[in-house]
C-alpha cells in the first residue's frame, strides 16, 4: 500500500515538461519558422529531471501530497512567416531579408494586381500601371509627378500643363483676359440654323422689346399770396433700350389769367451707356408770345449717388441761345414716403425783350416736396417752392408789374403709366 502511494506522487513529476515554443505551421497557408538574425540564438535547453526525493512520512491514512514545481518560461515567439498565403493575387511580402529603406513602399510588391506595379527598387521609384495615368518619383527622392495628359478629356495644355488643374483657369499675373468666343457654341449640336430663332427671341426679351412710358413728375396747384396758380412737368416716350422717342412738355400759369409759358419738344434720344442718353429735336414755346422755335441738344441720365440730371441747349429761328440744367434727388425716408429736392436753372446768352428774357441766369426754382406712395404709378405730395428772377429778367418784370420772387406751397400728385 505505501509503494502505491510513492508511484501515485511520482506520476506528476514524470510527465511534467517545459513548455515548448508554440508554433501555428499547421494552419492553413501559415509557415513560420525561426527567424534569422544575425546571431541566432540558442534553444531554449529542456530542464534536466530532478531524482525523486523519499516521500516524508504522512500521518497514518493519509496519502503523501507531492510539491509542485513552477512551469518552465516560455520562449519568445517566432517571427510569423505568411508567405504560405500567396494565394492571394499579386501579394507578396517577404521576411527580414528584405534590408530597410527610407521609401515605406520598398519590399511590397503588388505586380499581381492588375494595373499595379510596385518594385521595392532602392531608389523608391513607385509606378502605377493603371490605363493612362503615370506616376513617377522624381530623382533625389523630389515629390511625384502626376501625368495624366493621356486619360481621356485630361489633355493640358498652355499655362497650366504640369500644375494638376484643368478648365480655363490662368496663372496669377498681369495677362490679358483671353478673347471672348466669336462662335456660338450651340450650332455644333443644332445644325440647319435652328437656335437663330432662340437668339432672336433671346435679344428681344433682353432689351430688343419696344415699351412705352409715361410720366408726370410735377402736377401741382400752388398757393401764392394773392395770386394762385399752377404748373405742370412731364414727359413720354416710346422705343427700346438704344433708341427712343421722348416727348417732353412743361410750363405754368396763373388761375383766372391764363397760361404764362407752355413748351413741348420731340426729341431723338439714344443710350449712351447704361446711365446717359443724349438727346437731340426741336422745341415749340406756345406761350410767352411771339413763339418761338428751337433746334434742341441736351442730355440727361443719373448722376453718381442717384442724382437725375437733364442739361440741354436752344438754339431759335431767330438765332437766340438758351440754355437750361435741372435736377432732382429721391430721398426714402421709408419704402413708400419719399422726399425729393428739385432744382431748375434757366439761361440766355443774350437779351430777348420779345420773350422778356435777360441775358445771363434768367430766373432759377428751388423745390421740396414730399410725397407718399400710394402705389408707385400713383404718388400725391405737398411741399415748397421758390422762383426767383434775375438780372434783365428781374428788370423785365418790373417794368411789367410782376413780381421778381415768389413762394409758394403746393399740393399734387406725381403719376406714371
Amino acid at each position: 500500500m505505501k509503494s502505491l502511494f510513492l508511484l501515485i506522487g511520482a506520476a506528476p513529476l514524470a510527465l511534467a515538461t517545459p513548455v515548448s515554443a508554440q508554433s501555428m505551421q499547421n494552419m492553413p497557408g501559415m509557415n513560420m519558422p525561426a527567424a534569422q538574425p544575425a546571431a541566432k540564438k540558442k534553444p531554449v535547453a529542456k530542464p534536466a529531471s530532478q531524482p525523486r526525493r523519499a516521500a516524508a512520512p504522512t500521518p497514518k491514512g493519509k496519502p503523501a501530497t507531492p510539491k509542485r514545481r513552477a512551469p518552465a518560461a516560455k520562449p519568445k515567439s517566432a517571427p510569423h512567416d505568411m508567405s504560405g498565403m500567396g494565394a492571394m493575387p499579386g501579394m507578396e511580402m517577404p521576411g527580414d531579408k528584405t534590408p530597410p529603406t527610407a521609401d515605406p513602399h520598398a519590399g511590397h510588391d503588388m505586380s499581381g494586381m492588375p494595373g499595379m506595379t510596385m518594385p521595392d527598387g532602392a531608389g523608391g521609384t513607385m509606378k502605377h500601371d493603371m490605363p493612362g495615368m503615370d506616376m513617377q518619383a522624381a530623382p533625389g527622392g523630389q515629390p511625384m509627378q502626376h501625368d495624366m495628359s493621356s486619360m481621356p478629356g485630361m489633355a493640358m495644355d498652355g499655362p497650366m500643363a504640369g500644375h494638376g488643374a484643368g478648365g480655363t483657369s490662368l496663372m496669377p499675373g498681369n495677362a490679358p483676359a483671353p478673347q471672348p468666343p466669336t462662335d456660338n457654341y450651340a450650332d455644333r449640336v443644332y445644325k440647319n440654323g435652328e437656335m437663330a430663332d432662340s437668339r432672336t427671341m433671346l435679344h428681344k426679351e433682353h432689351g430688343g422689346t419696344s415699351s412705352s412710358m409715361i410720366l408726370f413728375n410735377l402736377a401741382e396747384y400752388q398757393a401764392k399770396n394773392g395770386r394762385d396758380g399752377y404748373r405742370w412737368d412731364g414727359e413720354a416716350w416710346f422705343g427700346k433700350d438704344l433708341d427712343r422717342l421722348v416727348v417732353k412738355t412743361e410750363g405754368e400759369g396763373a388761375l383766372r389769367e391764363g397760361v404764362d409759358s407752355a413748351e413741348i419738344q420731340a426729341l431723338y434720344s439714344r443710350a449712351l451707356d447704361p446711365y446717359w442718353n443724349l438727346q437731340a429735336g426741336i422745341r415749340y414755346d406756345f406761350k410767352p408770345n411771339p413763339s418761338r422755335t428751337y433746334a434742341t441738344i441736351g442730355i440727361e441720365g443719373l448722376a453718381p449717388y442717384w442724382f437725375e440730371t437733364e442739361g440741354a441747349l436752344f438754339l431759335s429761328n431767330k438765332g437766340e441761345v438758351l440754355g437750361r440744367i435741372e435736377g432732382y434727388y429721391d430721398q426714402r425716408i421709408t419704402q413708400r414716403l419719399i422726399l425729393q429736392p428739385r432744382v431748375e436753372l434757366n439761361l440766355s446768352a443774350q437779351n430777348v425783350p420779345e420773350t422778356r428774357i435777360g441775358a445771363g441766369l434768367s430766373n432759377a426754382e428751388l423745390g421740396l416736396r414730399l410725397r407718399y406712395e400710394v402705389r408707385r404709378e400713383f404718388a400725391p405730395y405737398i411741399g415748397v417752392s421758390y422762383d426767383r428772377k434775375f438780372g434783365r429778367t428781374a428788370d423785365y418784370a418790373r417794368a411789367d408789374g410782376n413780381d421778381v420772387k415768389s413762394a409758394s406751397f403746393v399740393i399734387g400728385v406725381r403719376t406714371w403709366f
